[in-house]
């Protein structure tokens, strides 16, 4: 009963409260002036990655809830911790950019949280830690094209999307670590799948 209340008080928090981060938000030394047109790409790529760091919240709480490791569950509830402040940061982004959250986050996080649950269930400690990682590591490529695609005149942007990445590379790193199991080639392929769906509807909804 424990696990299922600190897992619904995440989920409203996640999707209906204010993010607050542990870590100043990474900011260039000055602020960055964009057209219409800069603005709206900004935006709607910022979307995304907030829907992103949605989606870490519902996979780290879950788990976090099934795992019967209390090392494990410290480890997950310390990366969900970090992950806020990705959440708190492509949020204030999202509204210096004059932009909205996809309006679809409670879907995206009842999705991940799923998952979450599955790979811990299904597979066990090793298996749930293999899935962070290489959602990590999908997730650093995403990220990477981002920093691509982002207009250069938005450096504050920027900022946020390459601290993340960096962020989320250690998450990998630490995962496999900890003992992760490399995930069958189809269901690597499956997760990226999923994702691109995901992207492309965050990016304009």
């Amino acid at each position: 009963m424990d696990r299922l209340l600190i897992a619904a008080d995440a989920a409203l928090r996640t999707l209906f409260a204010t993010p607050r981060p542990t870590r100043p938000m990474p900011a260039p030394s000055a602020a960055p002036v964009l057209d219409t047109r800069q603005k709206r790409l900004s935006g709607a790529l910022m979307r995304v990655n907030h829907v992103g760091e949605v989606c870490a919240q519902a996979l780290y709480t879950a788990q976090a809830a099934v795992t019967r490791d209390p090392a494990l569950r410290a480890h997950f509830e310390e990366a969900s911790r970090e992950e806020t402040d990705h959440l708190a940061w492509t949020r204030q982004r999202l509204e210096a950019l004059g932009d909205r959250p996809s309006l679809l986050n409670p879907l995206w996080y009842a999705g991940a949280f799923a998952l979450g649950l599955v790979a811990g269930r299904v597979g066990g400690d090793r298996v749930s830690l293999g899935f962070v990682a290489e959602t990590e590591d999908q997730v650093a490529a995403h990220l990477d094209r981002h920093l691509q695609r982002l207009p250069v005149a938005d450096t504050a942007s920027r900022a946020i999307v390459a601290q993340m990445k960096a962020d989320e590379q250690a998450h990998a790193d630490e995962a496999r670590a900890a003992g992760g199991a490399e995930l069958p080639a189809p269901v690597r392929l499956l997760m990226r799948g999923a994702a691109k769906v995901m992207t492309t509807t965050a990016h304009y909804v």
